[in-house]
């Protein structure tokens, strides 16, 4: 028994007439007629009745003929979820955001990738980038968008943007009253929130960087894991921070934020990924991604 015999008799069955079935199949009638007497053969039944006004299902055929039709539906159905599963239309997907992606390019990208597959079932989860590459490394995650730069030769870091480093201070403090681009080497003194340098290496650099290049060592008061605590301390007067430009989006009362004079310090944003990921919704997702980074309210690269 293969397919073909199965889409003869569905085709007879139906039709009624080994004519009209040949027609609809587009052979000739003798293979069709040879073709369904063997499948009668093989069952050790007869399936259908033969006559001159046309073809009839006897009680067994009426049978098979229900059970086949339901199995070459499944078969189609099948057929369509592997093409489907093949480009990426069908699946799920856990991916790992650092907060200040979430506040900048994360959302109109969730936005525009859930327009175009709206069966991918996404998992967000607000991770540190160290945290990122430890799940990415266990197979919790399919990837992640934190900060460069990365060390990790085992994944795959593509950048997607590159935000403006700005200075977070609390509302109406003196040294940052206006609007105007702040002088860094006038936060000499002053006390600073920096996240841990084992969960952002790269901006925990950048910022003792630029104040070194300000001719100052930052007085490190508090550190902090999440963006949005940093923020908050900065908003309590605990000190000032240095912070990627989307962190703006937060909105919270009590800080404002300044541009610094002087050449532009720049933090990068990217995919993280295991070199070896061919799966069809990660990469669809990182078109996505990349896509809307072109378009994104944020410098890109």
């Amino acid at each position: 028994m293969d397919l073909r015999q199965l889409k003869y008799f569905i085709a007879v069955a139906e039709e009624r007439s080994f004519s009209r079935a040949a027609l609809r199949l587009h052979v000739s009638q003798p293979p069709l007629s040879t073709q369904l007497k063997a499948l009668e053969d093989e069952l050790g039944v007869r399936l259908l009745d033969r006559t001159n006004r046309g073809v009839s299902l006897t009680a067994a055929g009426q049978v098979f003929f229900d059970e086949m039709r339901a199995v070459l539906a499944r078969l189609e159905r099948g057929k369509e979820m592997a093409r489907n599963a093949g480009r990426g239309d069908v699946g799920s997907l856990s991916i790992g955001f650092v907060s200040i992606a979430d506040y900048g390019i994360l959302p109109p990208a969730l936005k525009e990738f859930r327009s175009l597959y709206p069966r991918v079932e996404v998992h967000l989860h607000e991770l540190t980038t160290d945290a990122q590459v430890r799940e990415i490394r266990a197979a919790r995650l399919d990837l992640g968008i934190g900060l460069g730069p990365l060390d990790a030769p085992d994944l795959h870091f593509e950048a997607v943007a590159q935000e403006l480093l700005l200075l977070a201070a609390p509302t109406g403090h003196r040294l940052t009253r206006g609007d105007k681009a702040v002088d860094l080497k006038a936060m000499a003194n002053e006390s600073f929130i920096v996240p841990p340098r084992d969960i952002a290496p790269g901006l925990f650099d950048l910022i003792i960087g630029q104040c070194r290049a300000a001719g100052f060592a930052p007085r490190i008061t508090q550190q902090a894991r999440q963006m949005q605590t940093v923020i908050s301390l900065v908003a309590c007067g605990m000190g000032f921070a240095l912070v990627p430009a989307s962190v703006q989006n937060l909105r919270r009362q009590g800080v404002q934020y300044r541009p610094l004079q002087g050449p532009a310090a720049t933090i990068e944003l990217g995919i993280l990924r295991p070199r070896d990921d061919d799966d069809p919704v990660s990469r669809n997702f990182v078109a996505t991604l990349l896509r809307v980074a072109q378009t994104a309210d944020i410098p890109s690269r």
